[in-house]
């Protein structure tokens, strides 16, 4: 039997299938803290419950391209850079029925959060408060603007928690850290953004040599507005010349 023989014979539901899916994880800094956008489930199971943005992947459908349907539809974001983040494929994540779900991570900048709030007035800008310290991992508490702690659908608190130990892994050595700032930006907001994600404070003077040593920021020449005493240098990323 050759390959276009058996394929003609091969009987797909042979072997049981799980559906596929996929969650979002749009972060931000809001205030100090990560930050992340949540939908309120209006169906069941969790009806009721805030849950990440996620669907179905379609039968014709990559899971990329599902990752940006629901971008689109559901957090009203036409461009975002997504990255998987990890696959979820617990037995009973969901009571419904076997469903494997591949999360993606976009981090958004305060203008990019804040234009996708505008878009989808339902979503919720719920803060992350992570009592772990470094890369120990464990579940994260999810907070309303409030301050009530939130619930949330399935096991989307594992991913969240997983979003941050991924965060806080490539926070030293990748250019992670400048997807949460605006273009020109300054060294107090660089460490504000690396404090807002270990969840701890940083020496000054040894955090700005270090940043500076590294060959990543360019130096503009221009100085913040606003400032009520003296204005701080403005910088941009740029890639080192080691990288």
């Amino acid at each position: 039997m050759n390959e276009t023989d058996f394929l003609k014979e091969y009987d797909p539901d042979a072997f049981r299938r799980p559906s596929v899916a996929v969650d979002l994880v749009l972060m931000g800094i809001r205030e100090g803290r990560p930050t992340v956008l949540l939908v309120k489930r209006a169906q069941l199971p969790h009806a009721g419950r805030w849950a990440l943005p996620g669907g179905f992947v379609g039968i014709d459908e990559s899971l990329d391209a599902a990752a940006a349907r629901v971008l689109r539809e559901k957090a009203g974001m036409a461009h975002a850079h997504l990255e998987q983040l990890y696959t979820f494929g617990a037995v009973d994540r969901d009571p419904r029925m076997r469903i494997i779900s591949v999360a993606y991570l976009a981090l958004l900048t305060e203008q990019a959060f804040d234009a996708a709030l505008s878009a989808i007035p339902a979503l919720l800008p719920a803060a992350i408060q992570v009592p772990w310290a470094g890369e120990a991992g464990g579940p994260v508490d999810v907070l309303s603007p409030d301050k009530e702690e939130l619930t949330l659908a399935f096991d989307h608190a594992a991913i969240l928690a997983m979003a941050m130990l991924r965060l806080r892994g490539k926070l030293d050595y990748s250019d992670v850290a400048f997807a949460l700032l605006p273009e020109l930006f300054t060294l107090r907001q660089l460490q504000d953004v690396h404090e807002a994600v270990l969840g701890a404070a940083l020496n000054k003077p040894a955090f700005r040599r270090r940043q500076l040593d590294k060959g990543w920021l360019a130096a503009t020449g221009a100085h913040e507005s606003g400032a009520a005493f003296r204005p701080a240098e403005l910088y941009r990323f740029q890639r080192s010349t080691a990288d």
